[in-house]
């Protein structure tokens, strides 16, 4: 199934634009769970947020320098997270890879075929050559970094180029390169203004992965407003630390549970009155 299809099938079927990022931060780890699994607490942390979420979310977004940390045994638990999620729910690979077409064929290779993500964030900086690799998986997705939500974006995103944002530079392209509707754009809840812009660049058709919302605090409302596209949909809205790590108890998966709920319901009263 094509990337596009299953994001509007499952939006639909659990009426949520929700994604949770699984960042199984070790130290962060209930302690009960550590103390019985081991390194293995990362997965069965994961698998029991999934059973307490997956009929709340459009998603799941592991971000990989989690895993990567604790070497060989931490990729074996993204691996058994990434088979744990159910088939019809979205996968992403937070791994914001970029280099040379050889190398990025190898980082493809490894994302679509081995761990078998529907999606992955990439950075876009080093240009096409750099992206075709992912693009030739015309029924997966890449999220290209456009307008991240940390305060350094600025730094360079928001430059003045030719007239024009470097951002806005970046969502164009991405629209010209979207032969195979298989780019998504990477734009950031701390700028809602930002957002609409990139939206009215990009269309309706394009997804926008959202970071930014509870932690980071950014505008959720006016961000469901600026930053959805086709049928009230096209936009994933991350939570993670909010909701994972709701509670360090042994309540963690109830907490884990009422924080996805919240969010849902707030999201979609915005999807509601926009």
């Amino acid at each position: 199934m094509k990337f596009i299809a299953k994001l509007d099938a499952v939006c639909a079927s659990n009426q949520s634009l929700l994604c949770i990022g699984l960042d199984p931060e070790y130290e962060k780890l209930p302690r009960f769970l550590v103390g019985k699994y081991g390194v293995n607490a990362l997965f069965e942390f994961n698998k029991q947020i999934i059973d307490a979420t997956a009929d709340l979310v459009c998603a799941y977004k592991p971000n990989l320098a989690f895993y990567e940390a604790l070497g060989p045994a931490g990729l074996e638990e993204l691996q058994k997270t990434r088979e744990y999620i159910p088939k019809e729910i979205i996968t992403l690979a937070d791994a914001k890879r970029g280099d040379l077409e050889n190398t990025a064929r190898q980082y493809a290779k490894a994302l679509f075929e081995f761990y078998q993500f529907d999606s992955a964030t990439v950075n876009p900086l080093m240009g096409y050559d750099s992206l075709a690799p992912y693009l030739r998986y015309s029924d997966k997705l890449i999220f290209l970094l456009c307008r991240t939500s940390n305060p350094g974006a600025r730094d360079f995103q928001e430059l003045n180029c030719e007239g024009k944002p470097l951002y806005q530079h970046l969502a164009e392209s991405a629209r010209e390169w979207n032969k195979d509707q298989n780019i998504g754009l990477v734009v950031g809840a701390t700028a809602p203004r930002e957002l609409g812009i990139i939206r009215k660049t990009i269309g309706n058709e394009m997804p926008i992965l959202l970071p930014g919302i509870g932690a980071q605090s950014g505008d959720l409302e006016q961000s469901v407003k600026n930053g959805m596209g086709a049928n009230k949909a096209r936009l994933l809205v991350n939570v993670s630390r909010d909701v994972i790590f709701a509670s360090s108890e042994k309540d963690f998966v109830q907490a884990a549970r009422r924080r996805a709920e919240h969010w849902r319901a707030r999201i979609n009263q915005y999807r509601k009155n926009t």
